[in-house]
């Protein structure tokens, strides 16, 4: 019940809202593919559209590709070893609020990062981390990377000790070295695992808002916004639930797609 009232019904109104110009002060009517249209001559939408793009573009293969590394290296069972996935899944448990705070003043002008890198002498004058509009985007970026590595990293643990030690045996009979060994032994053993991570990390990323939110709020002006920032700034800044509910159903789809043709590729390489 719980599910049907918070999550279908919820749903539904805003696939409802989506057709209509309400606002907080009125229901509004239908109005068709007018919010629609609108947004495809909208100049922040298309911003936001091509940020969250650029977001899974480049998130996506370094959050799938670095947490596989950093469990195949941090696997063993000694303490020291312990130790590093301990710290590495740290983050994981840390507010992404907070995260984002941190980093925030880590970036800043007058920050950390910026201090050091003028102490050492490697730039002569602040990076524009929080300022530049790429900078800004590639920092977010950073950060959702750091935050996330110790999450997958934990699944891709319970992938590699899931991978029968007959088949390394067997690998090392046949003189295979380490490389070749996670190359044609492990790789193709955790292929599920890899699969739903990359569509977990795909449907993460173009939801981004948290860290964003605060390490930016969509700034220089508005050149960093997501989608998902931008719902947050037409439905409640603007009050224009309609409009929010018509860019919310545009990310539905975009999702959507995206998961389809994740799943057929899957299915066409499992054939093959």
């Amino acid at each position: 019940m719980i599910v049907f009232v918070f999550i279908v019904l919820a749903a539904l109104n805003t696939f409802r809202l989506a057709f209509t110009d309400s606002t907080l002060l009125r229901p509004g009517k239908f109005v068709g593919l007018e919010n629609f249209i609108k947004l495809f001559h909208d100049e922040y939408f298309l911003t936001a559209l091509l940020n969250s793009t650029l977001y899974v573009i480049c998130v996506v293969p370094f959050m799938v590709i670095l947490p596989l590394i950093l469990a195949y290296l941090v696997k063993g069972n000694s303490r020291i070893m312990g130790f590093f996935r301990t710290a590495f899944y740290m983050p994981v448990v840390m507010s992404a609020v907070v995260v984002g705070m941190i980093w925030t003043n880590l970036l800043d002008s007058a920050g950390l990062v910026n201090s050091v890198l003028k102490a050492l002498k490697v730039i002569s004058k602040p990076v524009p981390f929080l300022t530049d509009r790429w900078g800004v985007l590639f920092s977010s970026m950073f950060v959702t990377i750091w935050l996330g590595l110790g999450y997958y990293m934990v699944i891709y643990l319970a992938a590699l000790q899931g991978v029968p030690r007959e088949l390394y045996e067997a690998a090392t009979v046949d003189g295979a070295n380490k490389w070749q060994q996670f190359r044609n032994v492990t790789l193709p053993q955790i292929k599920p695992t890899t699969f739903f991570c990359t569509i977990m990390l795909v449907i993460g990323s173009f939801k981004i808002y948290d860290t964003v939110a605060i390490m930016t709020n969509g700034g220089p002006g508005r050149a960093t916004k997501m989608l998902v920032t931008y719902i947050y700034d037409v439905a409640f800044n603007n009050i224009k639930y309609g409009q929010a509910s018509a860019i919310a159903m545009v990310l539905l789809v975009i999702v959507l797609i995206v998961t389809i043709i994740q799943f057929a590729n899957e299915k066409k390489f499992a054939n093959d």
